[in-house]
Formats: structure tokens, C-alpha cells, sequence
């Protein structure tokens, strides 16, 4: 049982796969970042210096009364809130890693299609078609 285990755990495609695991979510964590660090600060300081992370509807007050100046301020008041600022920017993340993704996917596709062998060239066509052809020539000429 241990040695079936084995050659599964190192098929190539599970190791492929634990691999891609591993780079996505290190891949993850960085567009996280690129969001929250760089994205988002410019289009909040464009808007009004908005934090879009600390945009939020309160749903229902906590033991302190509102208004809270920070989602975190919210949640130690127990307040129940909407966070969507946090939604949008998980929705931008995303969208960049889907556009990442894509972009690889579509590189690939290239380079299979680069690799492909040129198509075969078409059979030479059989005796009878090139005397039909050789007395067609003929009759034009004369």
C-alpha cells in the first residue's frame, strides 16, 4: 500500500499540481499586496483620501454606539457591518490574477501551436490528373 502511494504521490501531474499550488498562492499573496499597497492608496487619495479598506455599512450598532472611523473600531464594538471595500479589493486582486492567468494560458497556446509540425503536404495527385493537365496546357499553347 505504502509503495502505491508512493508512485501516485510522484506522477508527474500530482507533482505539477502541488507545485502550482505552491506558486499560486506565494502568486496570491503578491497581488494582495500589489492591491491593498499600491493600487489601491492613489485611487483613495484621487477620491479623497478614501481607505477602501475601511469602507463599510454598518448594519447594526455594537455595544458603543457609532460612527466608527475604522472597520477595526467596528468590529471591537461589535458592530455587524457590509465590508465592501474589502470586496473590491478582493475583486481587483482578482481580476489580476485572472488577467495573469489568461496571459500565461495564451502563451502557452503559442508556443504549442509554434512546436506543432508544419502541415503535411498534399499527395502528389494521381497520373491520370496530370496528363489531363499536360493536354489541357497543350490545347491553350496551340
Amino acid at each position: 500500500m505504502l509503495k502505491e502511494f508512493k508512485e501516485f504521490a510522484m506522477r508527474g501531474s500530482v507533482v505539477d499540481l502541488a507545485v502550482g499550488v505552491i506558486i499560486g498562492a506565494a502568486f496570491g499573496k503578491i497581488v494582495d499586496s500589489l492591491v491593498k499597497d499600491v493600487i489601491m492608496p492613489p485611487i483613495g487619495l484621487a477620491l479623497g483620501r478614501v481607505d477602501f479598506a475601511n469602507l463599510f455599512l454598518v448594519l447594526r450598532e455594537g455595544t458603543r454606539p457609532g460612527p466608527y472611523a475604522t472597520l477595526e473600531a467596528a468590529a471591537k464594538a461589535g458592530a455587524v457591518t457590509l465590508n465592501f471595500g474589502m470586496f473590491l479589493n478582493t475583486v481587483i486582486s482578482f481580476v489580476i490574477v485572472a488577467w495573469a492567468i489568461f496571459m500565461v494560458v495564451k502563451a502557452m497556446n503559442r508556443l504549442k501551436r509554434l512546436e506543432q509540425a508544419p502541415p503535411a503536404a498534399p499527395p502528389e495527385p494521381p497520373e491520370e490528373v496530370k496528363l489531363l493537365r499536360e493536354i489541357r496546357d497543350a490545347l491553350r499553347r496551340s
